[in-house]
């Protein structure tokens, strides 16, 4: 019987562990994670958690009772130290935990400012646990002032729910525009509309210089511009958590590379979700995403025991932003032209990718129905004639 392992408690490794039982695996399972909490899902961390509409047992994937049922050892609290691959043992604390076969499914952490910018000063925050909207939680009071440092999807969401609440917000994006990293200006466009109707200042071409000490903190902007705030948040991308991998010698470049099984450069040893850099249409990739963190679990839970599954992700994202929500289908990398297509209720919208004529991806915004039959034409590898989507007055069903 074969003993398995898995690092990391996130959506990835607790998919991984019920998968393995699912699918009929009878050795021993455990599930080492740094976090004392039971594996749960981060997006609502940035917005019903913030706003207390959720609690922690809601956001746990499983309750304690299903890894008692299914002989999954869980052992939390412990961040892993170290994998001696020659013997075959990964240490968690004190403790020697021998495998067979290791899963790595350690996702990933936000990128904080340097110390220098004032990165480590109180009242400065990033969102990945739950422990950091703990604390940030009691800073969203009515009229207090918040800096939302970084307009990508983690940064305009904390926005919303602090606008929402009532706090007056100010975010500032170094690039050009909001969204630019992952987004057409036409998505940007809405989404700063949205923002700025709902009191959200947005300052765009905007770099931090640094923030300094003090209540209220000052914020100093390159260009001389000051401005003073009760509390920061920082949303400026997340980056793998990796380097335990690389400490053992693992191959990793900007995340674990694994490859169509999601085996990595040690035959034993796997990877799944945020942690790991995969094939995908002749490139290196890694997508930060629940349904990766899934997807790929599952598929690299079959190959753990005896499959050769290829790993064939069909991407899609989300984001909630006041009454907007999001939905994204595909990748929109290497676009060369974005078709606008109006929803049919107010506020809506639907922006399509295409790069030569092929449909790469669409971002529906209050449009649940152009998410869907978007999602399935780029599935099934279909491309609409570009004419047909922007006329609104053409059936989206009859694109399929």
């Amino acid at each position: 019987m074969k003993k398995i392992v898995i690092i990391g408690g996130g959506q990835a490794g607790a998919v991984l562990a019920a998968t393995l039982r699912k699918l009929g695996h009878d050795g021993s399972i455990t599930l080492v994670c740094s976090e004392a909490a039971l594996p749960y899902q981060r997006p609502p961390l940035s917005k019903r958690y913030l706003m207390r509409d959720m609690t922690v047992e809601q956001l746990s994937l499983r309750p304690e009772r299903f890894y008692v049922e299914n002989g999954i050892e869980m052992i939390l609290g412990q961040p892993v130290t170290k994998i001696d691959r020659t013997r075959k043992v990964i240490m968690a604390g004190e403790q020697e935990i021998e495998y067979d076969a290791l899963a790595i499914t350690t996702g990933s952490s936000p990128r904080r400012l340097p110390s220098t910018m004032g990165g480590d000063l109180n009242h400065v925050y990033a969102v990945r646990s739950i422990a950091d909207v703990d604390r940030m939680a009691l800073e969203f009071l009515p009229e207090r002032r918040l800096l939302v440092i970084g307009g990508g999807y983690i940064g305009l969401e904390a926005a919303a729910v602090a606008a929402r609440l009532g706090l007056r917000v100010t975010l500032v994006e170094m690039a050009t525009r909001i969204l630019q990293r992952v987004a057409s200006p036409e998505t940007s466009n809405f989404f700063r509309s949205l923002h700025e109707n709902h009191n959200v200042e947005i300052r765009e071409g905007v770099a931090l210089d640094k923030l300094a000490v003090g209540q209220p903190l000052k914020a100093h902007f390159a260009g001389g511009d000051d401005l003073e705030v009760d509390f920061a948040v920082v949303g400026i991308g997340v980056r793998s958590n990796d380097a335990l991998a690389q400490t053992a010698g693992i191959h990793c470049d900007d995340g674990i590379v694994v490859n169509v099984y999601g085996q990595t450069s040690d035959p034993d040893i796997w990877a799944a979700g945020d942690c790991t850099r995969f094939p995908y249409r002749g490139a290196l990739i890694r997508l930060e995403s629940v349904q990766n963190a899934i997807d790929q679990a599952e598929v690299v839970a079959m190959n753990m025991i005896g499959h050769q599954k290829d790993y064939a992700p069909n991407p899609w994202f989300w984001s909630d932003q006041f009454d907007v929500k999001l939905q994204i289908a595909g990748l929109n990398t290497g676009y060369d032209k974005v078709i606008i297509r109006t929803g049919a209720v107010p506020n809506s919208q639907s922006n399509w990718y295409y790069a030569a004529g092929k449909l790469l991806a669409v971002d529906a915004m209050n449009d649940p129905r152009a998410y869907m039959v978007g999602k399935r034409l780029i599935e099934s590898g279909r491309s609409p004639a570009a004419v047909d989507v922007a006329n609104s007055q053409v059936d989206l069903k009859s694109l399929l």
